[in-house]
């Protein structure tokens, strides 16, 4: 079989995935094997890979991969979120693109054209996601609105607000005006903005005074109800009691008094306008105050604005300032830095907003989540995240599970009666009528009585039940019972709060238990000057792109580099070239091995030597292995192997073992080559599928489809002798120095040289063979003192020395070795005078002390040794 001179990943990604797939080594099914489980942070069904999605599913795919070695029952379920808010937002471009509004469809047309986006654009993160490698079960691919997922959902909310935990009620909740819907506190991204404080004074009723108070929202004054300030504020203590005239609307608002105003901030005096800030409305409630809404959803002003109505909010800001200040109500203007909430999904300032939503009370659902990662039964990696966790999960507030979108999970309400004041929550139409007539009596009620609820539930109320719905765990016990709960989940930080945190709740709500007993926490993919990579800022180089240049395993194994858990990743290509570089080291080691001529004869010293060294040192890398995945250490995994194979198989193994040039290999050492070889491909298949692969098919017969590398047994350590990787050590060294010596001074390799060792008891024969194999050494003598006119060496305190031989230039030698002297002479006696300066010794620090006392040692070191080989030469 003719062996392709140079890797092309190209040639053979493609042949290989689709082998695998054909075989169907990665689909599960319950058996009688140990599962082991992952089920994939679904993306948007309508995303594009991008780097993020890169390192996360190439770490699953890494832990995957080893399982299915181990033999376990691997299971690794994909599928895609339906995403209502970024979907939505995409289609509603799309249809005004084409000259459509959203308002002039019905809901069931517009349903039509996102179910077509959806079709048409959806799964194609899933097909990239191929080209990686990633080894999923295709076909148990889910879609968080397929039918049997979208009945789960109905049907956890209906057995939440059967048990209480779900209620409708108005509440001061985030609103997106851009998306027109509400937003749970964990979608609000905060963003430190360069800001301004407007000083604005209020007139005291019957009076000639004013009340200055400090807003970076002027246009909001419109809703004020109130002047809040502090009771033991003692520079208001006249006006306890007193109203005050809001500027530009003329209304009387009351001073009021609570503790809950800071005196520092500002001028102390806090205006209040319960309808457009949280605390405010908070403060609204205690004291009984009007709520005054200014603002429509699309955040323009509402008809209680005035003059303003209909404006922009933002417009309104700027312009409001200018009318206050033509009417003398502006007392200053500062900078002010501050933090403003944007909406996650469209990036549009938060609205605080009162409004009729339905929420989860979460502080009992939540319980159980919090003590079972507090008390590890669920490991975060690194666990650093466990006090992010435990501080929202210790603070958590109701979560706000209603969305005004139409793609999505509809709210299973339905309202009857006048004005629509009463409800009933059911699966059905049908079920919702008979529950309507039991709780009204009144059985002539119809369908066109009811009206179901217009809103859809929160994207994440759905993916909280992915890991026990993909196995449609709400009506089928055979799949869930088997895979559930699933073994590690691979996400972002970012999402913890959004997802990890609300899919255990689901797992203790419904199963009784975890949903996974592992959280690995990605790092964010950073460019090189630290931003995170994004579309906007144009820094996120095309996935695909850099597969097809660098091969999917170069990519995952830049990837997987430099990305310790939690840590994030600062990516450059270069670490796909370096990937890249190790496909080519380990092709070409495969075609030295497959190019030697192999017979029977007897194995010579040196391989014997190399193969029992080997087997140790492979043994102990395992172990090493083995403990760092224990510990999610994937990073420290890659390089212990990436070292096992470059370093220590390719530069070492292979040389000590590879016979003299133009002579065959016997067959022990072959055989024996071969097995290190299958074990590191072993070893390497979870970081770099296609490669190993490849390779492994050529390296023997693998005809049966159970022989393939996918589905090969992950390697188990043996013994390891630790002496004779200490003695391997020592002889590292002894090879380093010969081939310094034979580069500096010109020794060619083909030319056959003795080697002297005056041992002092730290250095042994074990290796003796291997280093005439390797340094062209005829003869290793014992000696017993220095050797004049020699190349030498220390290996810790014994020397070796090499003959100079007919070539070298006695007098050339003296002549270097002399200027050599006079160099560090002259640096001695500099440094020897810097030291002997007290005021230098006694206040320089002693770090810089202690390192010119190191450089007078080295520097007296070099000087003797070079003096003793300069009395060598005769």
């Amino acid at each position: 079989m003719e062996i392709p001179s140079k890797y092309d990943p190209a040639a053979i990604e493609d042949k290989w995935y689709s082998y695998w797939m054909k075989q169907g080594y990665f689909k599960s099914t319950p058996d009688s094997r140990t599962p082991y489980t992952v089920v994939i942070p679904p993306p948007n069904v309508t995303g594009v890979l991008h780097m993020g999605h890169m390192l996360n599913n190439t770490i699953q795919d890494v832990l995957v991969r080893k399982a299915r070695m181990q033999g376990f029952n691997a299971c690794w379920v994909p599928g895609t979120d339906h995403a209502s808010i970024a979907t939505e937002a995409k289609v509603v471009r799309k249809l005004r693109d084409e000259g459509i509004k959203k308002s002039d469809l019905s809901r069931e047309g517009f349903m039509e054209h996102a179910w077509e986006w959806t079709h048409k654009h959806g799964g194609i993160i899933l097909e990239q996601l191929k080209k990686l490698g990633a080894s999923c079960d295709w076909d148990r691919t889910r879609f968080t609105m397929d039918e049997k997922y979208y009945d789960s959902v109905i049907d956890c909310f209906i057995d939440l607000y059967e048990k209480g935990r779900i209620y409708r009620g108005v509440r001061m909740i985030n609103w997106d005006p851009q998306a027109k819907t509400a937003l749970s506190d964990e979608e609000v991204i905060y963003k430190e903005v360069q800001s301004k404080l407007y000083h604005v004074r209020y007139q005291i009723v019957g009076s000639d005074k004013f009340l200055t108070i400090a807003t970076t929202r002027p246009e909001t004054i419109l809703g004020d109800s109130a002047i809040c300030i502090h009771p033991d504020d003692e520079r208001y203590n006249d006006i306890h009691g007193k109203r005050v005239i809001v500027p530009i609307v003329g209304r009387e608002i009351p001073v009021i008094l609570d503790e809950y105003v800071d005196r520092e901030f500002g001028t102390g005096c806090l205006k209040v306008t319960p309808a457009h800030d949280v605390n405010d409305y908070e403060l609204g409630q205690k004291h009984n105050l009007e709520t005054i809404d200014v603002m429509n959803d699309d955040g323009t002003m509402s008809d209680l604005a005035g003059g303003y109505k209909g404006m922009d909010r933002f417009a309104v800001r700027k312009q409001i300032v200018l009318d206050l200040e033509e009417k003398g109500h502006v007392v200053k203007v500062e900078e002010y830095p501050n933090k403003v909430g944007y909406s996650e999904r469209t990036d549009a300032v938060i609205e605080p907003r009162l409004s009729l939503q339905w929420f989860v009370d979460m502080k009992e659902l939540s319980k159980p989540a919090l003590e079972n990662v507090e008390n590890d039964t669920i490991r975060f990696f690194p666990p650093k995240y466990k006090n992010s966790y435990r501080n929202w999960m210790e603070n958590i507030k109701d979560w706000c599970i209603s969305r005004q979108l139409w793609w999505g999970h509809r709210i299973p309400a339905f309202y009857f009666g006048e004005g629509n004041a009463q409800y009933v929550v059911a699966k059905t139409a049908d079920e919702a009528l008979a529950k309507a007539r039991d709780i009204s009596g009144n059985q002539g009620l119809t369908m066109t009585d009811l009206r179901q609820d217009e809103d859809v539930m929160d994207t994440w109320f759905s993916s909280w039940l992915w890991p026990i719905s993909v196995f449609d765990g709400f009506y089928k016990d055979d799949e869930v019972n088997y895979y559930y709960p699933t073994n590690d989940l691979v996400t972002a930080p970012e999402i913890m709060f959004f997802w990890v945190a609300r899919m255990i709740i689901a797992g203790y709500e419904y199963k009784g238990t975890f949903p996974f007993k592992n959280v690995y926490y990605t790092g964010i993919v950073r460019d090189k000057q630290g931003r995170k990579m994004s579309k906007s800022l144009g820094n996120s180089p095309d996935p695909l792109d850099l597969m097809k240049q660098y091969g999917a395993d170069g990519v995952r194994v830049g990837m997987l580099l430099t990305s310790p858990a939690g840590n994030d990743l600062p990516f450059d290509d270069k670490l796909c070239e370096q990937g890249r570089n190790f496909s080519n080291k380990i092709w070409n080691a495969f075609r030295l091995v497959n190019g030697w001529e192999v017979v029977d004869k007897p194995q010579p010293e040196s391989a014997a030597i190399a193969v029992k060294w080997m087997d140790s040192r492979m043994s102990k890398a395992i172990t090493e292995i083995n403990d760092l995945f224990e510990s999610f250490k994937l990073s420290e995994v890659l390089m212990t192997t990436y070292k096992l194979i470059w370093d220590d198989f390719c530069a070492w193994y292979l040389e000590m073992a590879k016979p003299v040039y133009g002579s065959p290999v016997d067959r022990t050492t072959y055989e024996a080559t071969v097995r290190f070889f299958e074990t590191g491909l072993k070893l390497l298949h979870p970081f770099m599928p296609f490669i190993t692969e490849e390779i492994w098919q050529y390296l023997g017969d693998r005809s049966n489809p159970s022989d393939a590398l996918v589905v090969a047994n992950w390697p188990l350590a043996g013994e390891v002798d630790e002496m004779i990787l200490s003695d391997f050590a020592l002889m590292e060294e002894v090879v380093t120095g010969v081939r310094t010596i034979r580069k500096n001074n010109q020794l060619p390799q083909k030319q056959a040289i003795t080697l002297m060792v005056r041992n002092n008891g730290d250095v042994n024969d074990h290796f003796d063979a291997v280093v005439k194999h390797l340094c062209n050494v005829e003869e290793i003598v014992a000696v017993s003192g220095k050797q004049d006119n020699a190349f030498s060496f220390l290996v810790k305190t014994s020397d070796f020395f090499v003959p100079f031989g007919d070539n070298v230039d006695l007098e050339g030698e003296r002549d270097k070795l002399t200027k050599e002297l006079e160099y560090y002479r002259g640096f001695l006696i500099s440094v020897d005078k810097k030291l002997s300066n007290e005021k230098f010794v006694s206040s320089a620090p002693a770090a810089v002390v202690d390192a010119e006392k190191k450089k007078q040692a080295d520097a007296q070191m070099k000087i003797a040794t070079i003096e003793e080989k300069l009395s060598s030469l005769n």
